[in-house]
């Protein structure tokens, strides 16, 4: 089978949450979604639901063309994966996204990370959590720690990463011909941000 690509998304997008979460990790993009195709029609991640509450969150479907990403400082990674291991991930998110009203954002398990202690939720994630357990078993990528531990920047210098973009999220569109008003581009059904 062919291989295939899948694009990983960092954002920064200058929240407060993201501010607290830079205190501690003193990186500088502090969220990541995964994409599966290169317009980033199809991206995903665990974030903030509603673009007013940082608090009510859970599996979301971004828009990077929506008014909370779009001035994002970002970059843009894709990492070729097999045909096989596609078609896993692609399952994987659908999967969630049948149920998505079941999940919920791990907030607790940020703090997991702080103080070392696995906490296990079957039906919550952080960000960096939900991609680390859809890459676990990319063979071309070896993340080393348990995803209950894996930050965006664990995953971000993790090996076969080719970088393809920097810059501000919207100005991606203008490196891939993109237009966010095009009549042909359905536009989002809701406002779908990050924290």
């Amino acid at each position: 089978m062919k291989s295939k690509t899948v694009y990983l998304l960092f954002t920064d997008t200058g929240s407060y949450l993201s501010r607290l979460i830079h205190l501690y990790t003193r990186e500088p993009l502090n969220h990541v979604s995964i994409a599966l195709d290169r317009e980033l029609t199809e991206v995903y991640s665990f974030g903030r639901k509603q673009p007013n509450n940082p608090f009510i969150g859970g599996f979301v479907k971004e828009d990077i063309f929506s008014p909370f990403l779009n001035q994002s400082r970002c970059e843009i990674y894709e990492l070729e994966v097999t045909g096989k291991e596609y078609e896993s991930i692609k399952t994987f998110i659908k999967n969630i996204e049948i149920d998505k009203d079941k999940y919920r954002y791990n907030f607790i398990g940020l703090f997991g990370i702080m103080m070392k202690i696995k906490i296990t939720r079957q039906t919550a994630f952080f960000c960096s959590q939900f991609v680390a357990t859809i890459l676990q078993n990319v063979t071309s990528l070896s993340l080393t720690k348990d995803p209950y531990f894996t930050t965006p920047e664990d995953i971000r210098s993790a090996p076969n990463l080719k970088l393809v973009y920097e810059g501000v999220l919207l100005s991606y569109k203008d490196t891939m011909n993109i237009d966010p008003l095009s009549p042909t581009e359905q536009p989002s059904l809701s406002y779908i941000s990050n924290f």
